[in-house]
């Protein structure tokens, strides 16, 4: 089954209910919700009063917190509380990662690691054992509507040659035509940003995207 994860970040924050329900009723499985500080990548987006609003304006619905920030370890708690199901930090973060995903896990939430795509996937190997999923970004993280790279979905044929089991999802740039490269690697989440809030019809969008993964 191949998840599709509208990034929130894509939506019309004018009419940001209306946008969100509109994937939703197209099919889409949950939400993606990216945190950034400004710092870690060059832009600056919400926080968790964001998530509070998404919980209740669809208090059944998944949410899939990224944190592209310096010092998630800050946050995570308020995060928890603001209705988050899962939370995925950043590998670049160095030491700070370990004790950081046995925090998520502590609070009974889904672990997350991404990495950038410059970022070695043999760095991801000792983290993998407190993950429940891995999020592959295909472009430089901070701004929505890049092209994806390609290349950077090699990491995901890679965990699954290792013997991971877990979700791997891709970020940036994943749109129908490109998502068989994503699925043909080992990839079971896609991360649709400007592909599908900006589709004139998002349920055909979410289709094609699925396509691939059909023998």
């Amino acid at each position: 089954m191949i998840e599709i994860a509208p990034s929130v970040l894509a939506a019309d924050l004018l009419h940001l209910e209306q946008d969100v329900r509109r994937v939703l009723d197209a099919g889409a499985d949950l939400l993606h919700v990216d945190i950034m500080d400004a710092h870690f990548v060059p832009n600056l987006s919400y926080g968790p009063d964001m998530c509070a609003a998404l919980r209740r304006g669809f208090p059944d619905v998944q949410q899939d917190v990224h944190l592209m920030m310096t010092n998630p370890e800050d946050y995570l708690e308020a995060f928890v509380k603001a209705g988050a199901d899962a939370i995925t930090i950043h590998e670049e973060l160095g030491h700070k990662a370990l004790p950081a995903l046995r925090r998520i896990r502590e609070m009974g939430l889904m672990a997350g690691i991404s990495v950038k795509p410059g970022t070695p996937a043999q760095r991801l190997t000792p983290l993998l054992p407190l993950c429940d999923l891995v999020l592959i970004m295909t472009v430089e993280p901070g701004f929505g509507g890049q092209q994806m790279k390609g290349e950077a979905l090699d990491k995901a044929k890679m965990l699954r040659a290792q013997g991971y089991a877990g979700i791997i999802s891709a970020d940036g740039g994943i749109t129908p035509d490109n998502a068989p490269q994503a699925i043909s690697r080992g990839v079971n989440r896609l991360v649709m940003g400007t592909a599908l809030f900006k589709a004139d019809d998002a349920a055909q969008a979410i289709r094609r995207a699925r396509a691939a993964a059909q023998p």
